[in-house]
């Protein structure tokens, strides 16, 4: 297959990479930009494992063509939050134990940070909805569930992360 060269826009900094067309955003992610927070589950867009935000929608980067992400600006769980200052989801999932193995969890908190930028204070039954196509098999959900009604309130009360 063919190479092009696309231009994207990840984690805030514009990027050329060079890929056939119809290769997987995940791989050109992991692969081409280092970027190996974004987790390959099923290969399939059933678990949430390699949920990224492009253009701000949460979306399975294992089904989207590199071509039909060029020119979007891409958010990894690499540009979320910073070793020095973590995202307050990213803190809760510390304090809450909402990361276990760690194969869902990136995606888990881009799927929480989409969700409480969409809605601050989130019920229980929006938060299960919020994450509804992430799976994780470690937790039983309850602390991750925990940790984003956590964050919610951490960012609401304006207490850095």
């Amino acid at each position: 297959m063919s190479m092009r060269e696309f231009s994207l826009r990840v984690n805030g900094v514009e990027r050329i990479v060079s890929a056939p067309p119809m290769a997987r955003l995940l791989d050109v992610l992991r692969q081409e930009l280092g970027l190996t927070g974004t987790k390959e589950g099923c290969g399939e867009g059933e678990c949430g494992s390699c949920s990224v935000l492009i253009n701000g929608e949460l979306v399975n980067s294992c089904l989207v063509p590199i071509a039909q992400a060029a020119g979007t600006s891409i958010t990894t769980i690499e540009g979320v939050g910073a070793h020095t200052k973590l995202h307050p989801v990213q803190q809760a999932f510390l304090q809450c134990g909402g990361a276990q193995c760690g194969i869902c969890t990136p995606g888990m908190i881009l799927a929480a940070v989409h969700l409480l930028e969409k809605c601050p204070n989130p019920t229980r039954e929006q938060i299960e909805e919020g994450l509804n196509g992430n799976l994780c098999r470690c937790t039983g959900y309850m602390r991750i569930f925990a940790a984003v009604e956590k964050a919610a309130t951490t960012i609401e009360a304006g207490v850095p992360g």
